[in-house]
């Protein structure tokens, strides 16, 4: 069962945190056991996005779930090395495996950093993954490309590498140009980050086998709908739900349309 940490405060609104995985991640275990749904948060949050979805909060009462903190966030620590998609899913196959691995795969609802994890979890274990609920993942480039950054922050990045400018007046740069993502992180996770931005998931997207629902804000402005349409033109038979008036939070904004997302692939088959 892991051990178990109870925070201060009143017992009806802390949440149990356990360890996981041996040790290695932090979260939750919700409703009956054993758990039949994954869910993954995006950048800079936490598994408690998904209380109100899946979890203790939610109207439908919580599903068998396993509710953990990546590394790097909530109460799960930071890698000691600069992670991409496929160490971050590498984490969490020990968690799975506790379930029963190929004989119990899990339905995994990822938003955000948390769909880019689930798609390199899908490609690699196709075994222990039943079906993905996708949302607001940044799988696909954005239409017309990112935003260039301006020309004098590329010349500082240029004479930054040279040794010509110093790391102060080069953070100094980083902390007027950069992402809020990259200016909040810190240490390895901002390294993190860039791996994690740069990464292709064409044939991540390509090797996936199981089931795949699109759950997508109509208002992402993150993530456009437009990225949904592509990740679906590559993986036949997707489904993509629009929300009206959500934007890329969906787990805050939509979490009715991402639980009968997972409650469909959860129907006996």
């Amino acid at each position: 069962m892991g051990w178990e940490w109870q925070p201060a405060g009143p017992v009806s609104l802390a949440p149990m945190l356990r360890a996981l995985a041996g040790g290695a991640l932090f979260g939750e275990v919700w409703g009956a056991s054993p758990p039949e749904v994954l869910v993954l948060h995006g950048w800079g949050r936490s598994h408690q996005d998904f209380a109100g979805v899946v979890g203790p909060v939610s109207p439908g009462g919580a599903l068998a779930s396993w509710a953990p903190d990546l590394p790097g966030f909530g109460a799960s620590p930071a890698p000691t090395e600069v992670w991409g998609s496929a160490d971050y899913a590498a984490a969490l196959i020990p968690l799975l495996e506790e379930t029963g691995g190929p004989d119990r795969p899990v339905v995994v609802l990822g938003h955000s950093l948390g769909g880019r994890v689930a798609v390199a979890l899908a490609a690699a274990r196709p075994d222990l993954v039943r079906a993905l609920v996708l949302t607001g993942a940044p799988l696909a480039p954005r239409p017309g490309g990112g935003r260039k950054p301006p020309l004098g922050y590329r010349l500082a990045r240029a004479l930054h590498r040279r040794g010509i400018l110093s790391e102060a007046r080069m953070e100094r740069g980083r902390q007027r140009h950069g992402s809020a993502d990259y200016r909040a992180a810190e240490g390895v996770m901002r390294a993190v980050l860039v791996r994690l931005v740069n990464e292709s998931y064409e044939q991540s997207l390509a090797a996936i086998a199981c089931p795949v629902a699109l759950v997508w804000g109509e208002d992402d402005s993150e993530v456009p709908v437009e990225v949904a349409r592509t990740i679906a033109a590559a993986v036949p038979g997707t489904t993509l739900t629009l929300c009206p008036g959500a934007g890329h939070l969906t787990p805050l904004s939509a979490p009715g349309p991402l639980r009968a997302a997972v409650e469909r692939f959860l129907a006996p088959r």
